[in-house]
């Protein structure tokens, strides 16, 4: 019997140190090589580490949270010399299952097709993590993605066959209240982080915006009677983007974003229009891409595409990046207004609240109308409040008058 150490591979992107996200196995484990082992995360990636060998755990470098410097031992196995060991440098790495908040992504590092050789499941972390808490064991699901990989629609689906999560058919009593400490780490740790930077950095300039969006519903209602599926029908938001993106060609201002370490604002010709969307991980940010040369139908499809890709860390990369302005909305729960936080490098970001009826003046008359107030923050360093106020208050008109979104 011999030791083996395996240290902290190089996780790309110029990591030098990656925190703990979970482990798979404990000390005195018998692991196989090509097993999951565990997951890191850095600050773009969550990634699953492979066993480079086959052997019994013998230590773990540090729990949940802590920091790894690349090129540290991260774990040691008991082995059989006599068995030939790969280097942890060779594994082969696979994306899968990405995901992340702001301009962040996921990935995973591991041996390819790993249910051929072992009977580990491969999944997400988030999916470990919520199947251990209501105990499900995740080798009775069957998995759809790449290598029998269990995506989160088949975790649903697999709930919803068992009947798993229902309520119980009489209330058990209540057990006592207690105090719960939860370490605040991987894709939350990064929210906090990113958060914080954000509201400590940007001097936030914030405007709302009243928006008579009655003409703008029967609009979209009248659109949405030929669609043949309800996953077709347009919500407000790509009218919104559309409107958006109007504006942002009078007020290119607030398509920038900045580069701190050059001290260099960057404006941008494209619109690459992000999408605050809230997930079981946290809330993420997926890009549309060349929103501005989108029509109404494709805008809206790209929008339901990255959004349920995020929800369920199928998005890839750079569908996670590059944002140059962020739209962000909490739907039926929108409240009357919000302060929305600017989602770095951006320099500016439009919140959507709940539209409601209200007695309103036309022509002289109490009407009922439909509105909606917006909630802006920009970068004040860079966006003036007069130019913030104008292009909310352009939008306001392109709305107000839904024709005009589509007159050139």
């Amino acid at each position: 019997m011999s030791e083996y150490i395996f240290k902290l591979p190089d996780l790309g992107e110029g990591t030098v140190e990656s925190e703990i996200g979970e482990w798979n196995i404990k000390v005195g484990d018998m692991v196989a090589e090509e097993d999951i082992v565990g997951t890191m995360m850095t600050d773009k990636a969550a990634v699953e580490l492979a066993s480079p060998i086959s052997g019994r755990v013998l230590s773990l470098a540090g729990e949940p949270g802590d920091m790894i410097a690349v090129g540290a031992p991260l774990i040691v196995f008991e082995t059989d010399a006599s068995a030939p060991a790969k280097k942890a440098a060779a594994a082969d790495v696979e994306e899968a299952e990405p995901g992340a908040t702001g301009n962040e992504a996921s990935a995973s590092l591991a041996a390819p097709a790993p249910l051929q050789h072992n009977d580990k499941v491969v999944t997400s972390p988030a999916i470990r993590r919520r199947a251990k808490v209501i105990g499900v064991d995740l080798a009775t699901v069957s998995g759809s993605g790449v290598g029998g990989r269990i995506l989160r629609k088949d975790f649903e689906r697999h709930l919803q066959s068992h009947h798993i999560g229902a309520a119980p058919a009489a209330a058990a009593p209540r057990a006592p209240a207690r105090t719960q400490e939860i370490k605040v780490i991987g894709l939350r740790r990064m929210i906090a982080e990113r958060m914080a930077e954000a509201n400590r950095e940007i001097p936030h300039f914030s405007y709302v915006e009243e928006i008579d969006i009655t003409e703008l519903e029967s609009l979209r209602q009248h659109l949405n009677v030929n669609k043949a599926s309800s996953s077709e029908r347009l919500t407000l938001l790509p009218f919104l983007g559309l409107a958006l993106i109007r504006a942002l060609q009078d007020f290119p201002e607030c398509n920038t974003t900045y580069d701190k370490q050059r001290n260099v604002l960057i404006r941008h010709g494209a619109v690459h229009l992000g999408i605050a969307t809230q997930t079981p991980d946290g809330l993420k940010v997926p890009v549309v891409k060349h929103a501005e040369q989108r029509s109404l139908d494709d805008l809206a499809g790209e929008i339901r595409r990255v959004s349920e890709a995020a929800k369920n860390n199928t998005a890839k990369k750079d569908e996670l990046t590059g944002s140059t302005i962020t739209i962000t909305s909490l739907g039926r729960l929108g409240g009357i207004v919000s302060t929305p936080i600017i989602n770095m490098p951006e320099v500016g970001i439009i919140g959507v609240n709940k539209a409601v009826e209200r007695p309103g003046i036309v022509d002289g008359q109490v009407a009922v109308r439909l509105m909606m107030n917006l909630s802006s923050s920009f970068d004040h360093r860079f966006v003036d409040g007069y130019d913030a106020a104008a292009m909310i208050q352009q939008i306001r008109g392109l709305l107000e008058h839904p024709a005009t979104i589509f007159i050139d």
